[in-house]
């Protein structure tokens, strides 16, 4: 596996991101287009793309939220790469990069459709936290944290 660091105008990270759609559209159904809103990808700086022999098989991004905090966007392994360790080398490429831009925590959102991710989260030190932002009064939405060994 070769991780690269890159950013969103990367065609194998657009590429991915459709599959993650995808699946997302299928698990979320009619609230599909209330999350996708807050997932466009244009503004997107940091993103690691994963690859197996010149294969991109997952990726995950980081975007601002404020002056101390990253969060993590876009997270996906293809299907038939998962439960590989693919999600948690991204994820910890991900914290890296946030520590080496001097912020002190990530955070992020997932949802109570994809139990999967937040097994992952838990499994890398990820904590609940209250949702923030337009998450506040999703019910279906779960977000965590982690704070970050400078």
């Amino acid at each position: 596996m070769r991780l690269i660091r890159t950013n969103s105008k990367n065609k194998d990270f657009i590429g991915l991101v459709k599959l993650l759609d995808l699946d997302l559209a299928r698990r979320d159904g009619e609230e599909h287009a209330f999350y996708a809103q807050f997932n466009k990808i244009d503004k997107i700086k940091y993103v690691v793309v994963v690859y197996e022999k010149e294969e991109p098989i997952g990726c995950g991004a980081i975007k601002q939220f404020d002056n101390k905090t990253m969060e993590i966007k876009r997270m996906y392994t293809s299907l038939n790469h998962r439960g590989k360790g693919v999600a948690s080398k991204i994820l910890s490429e991900l914290e890296k990069w946030t520590s080496e831009l001097s912020y002190d925590k990530c955070i992020l959102e997932t949802g109570t459709k994809q139990p999967e991710a937040i097994g992952l989260y838990q499994k890398n030190g990820y904590q609940f936290i209250p949702n923030y932002g337009q998450y506040v009064e999703v019910e279906n939405s779960k977000c965590f944290e982690k704070k970050l060994k400078n």
